[in-house]
């Protein structure tokens, strides 16, 4: 069965130019950057290019470009670093809708007697600015927010918040996980301190990320050795990092254009199918990245008293060639709901009926079609079942 893929929030197929890329890495140019013979030195030119592509993409400088395993690390680095940085401080405030990642780090961290602080969110799935400016003090070793929600496409405004960590003393994190490849970044705009990301997200190939970190800023390892500037220790994955800078080559000059185009798509489908069954609900409001619609089906039950199960639809969709999914990859148990969704207000029953669909670069309107014809007719399957 071809698939119609609606799950690129969870990953992305590699573009072509990708794995082209990155083919002789993989085989004939196997140096390691770090040996001093030609094909070390052939690896190691291809590493500067690579991180010269990725500040380029970053509008940042290469120096500040640190190559990870992905963007689990990256934030993991991101968070124990600011708290090396600052030990006299032993808050980190974040919100009550981070990436399963960041959220058992910082329970872990919380249990060493660092206090963590969830900011919450309105029924739109918004930053609640008044309690974040309540929450930053003179304790506060860093504010650490996700740029946009990995569910329901929300988009924060970091670089306020930025401002705000900075007025006292505090660093700034982003995960931008889910807006690399999606929204600009521009480091001096964002404001930002230290920025994660991974590159399985933006049509590169899995097991490499990028952590950004700002100039003048001490870094301490995780992981120790002598590569990434004593950043991070571990020989390179260097296919992977050069199919990451191709990724930043090919999207960097075209993101407006994937966004302006993705939006028009997402949003159409929402109108349609809000239009066809009048009692979906879509899952967050206010700015959204272009890619990403989440919706509720609760309520749509023959029977008013029980409502449409998300996984018993996933099913219904896969069985027509559609692939979407309830919300992160990454989460435990499927037939839990979403913290991200509860924390918005939902029921824990209207969270299980709910459902991401995640848009790619390459989507059309006649692959819009055929999952709106897709979400109908499942619903109406579902239904009927109900009803007999």
């Amino acid at each position: 069965m071809k698939w119609l893929y609606l799950d690129h929030n969870a990953t992305t197929q590699p573009l072509p130019q990708v794995v082209e890329a990155m083919l002789p890495w993989l085989s004939t140019h196997y140096g390691n950057p770090s040996s001093s013979h030609p094909l070390g030195r052939q690896a190691r030119e291809a590493l500067v290019n690579a991180r010269a592509s990725v500040a380029a993409f970053l509008q940042s400088n290469p120096a500040e470009v640190v190559f990870t395993s992905g963007a689990t690390e990256s934030n993991h680095l991101a968070i124990l670093a600011a708290l090396a940085a600052r030990p006299e401080r032993r808050q980190i405030v974040t919100s009550a809708v981070e990436h399963t990642s960041t959220r058992l780090l910082l329970a872990q961290l919380a249990k060493q007697g660092v206090e963590v602080v969830e900011i919450g969110v309105d029924a739109q799935g918004q930053l609640s600015m008044p309690e974040l400016l309540a929450a930053v003090g003179p304790h506060t070793a860093l504010v650490s927010l996700m740029h946009a929600n990995h569910e329901t496409g929300v988009i924060f405004p970091v670089a306020e918040a930025a401002e705000i960590a900075h007025r006292h003393g505090a660093l700034m994190h982003v995960d931008a996980a889910q807006s690399a490849g999606k929204l600009p970044l521009n480091m001096a705009a964002l404001g930002c301190d230290l920025l994660g990301f991974s590159a399985h997200k933006l049509y590169a190939a899995k097991g490499t990320g990028v952590l950004y970190v700002k100039k003048g800023l001490s870094l301490q390892p995780m992981l120790w050795g002598n590569q990434e500037r004593h950043r991070r220790g571990g020989t390179e994955n260097l296919p992977g990092i050069v199919g990451l800078a191709t990724a930043c080559d090919v999207l960097g000059g075209d993101l407006a254009t994937h966004a302006s185009r993705m939006a028009a798509l997402r949003d159409q489908f929402e109108q349609a199918v809000l239009q066809a069954l009048p009692a979906v609900e879509v899952n967050g409001g206010g700015p959204r990245v272009a890619n990403t619609s989440h919706l509720c089906f609760a309520g749509l039950s023959a029977d008013s008293s029980t409502d449409l199960n998300g996984e018993a639809l996933l099913l219904r969709l896969e069985k027509q060639g559609v692939l979407a999914s309830r919300g992160s990859a990454c989460s435990a148990g499927g037939n839990q709901p979403s913290h991200v969704l509860l924390a918005m207000g939902r029921s824990e029953q209207q969270a299980l009926c709910s459902l991401r669909f995640s848009l790619g670069i390459h989507h059309t309107a006649a692959d819009m079609q055929q999952l709106l014809a897709a979400v109908v007719t499942s619903v109406r399957q579902l239904q009927l079942q109900q009803a007999a």
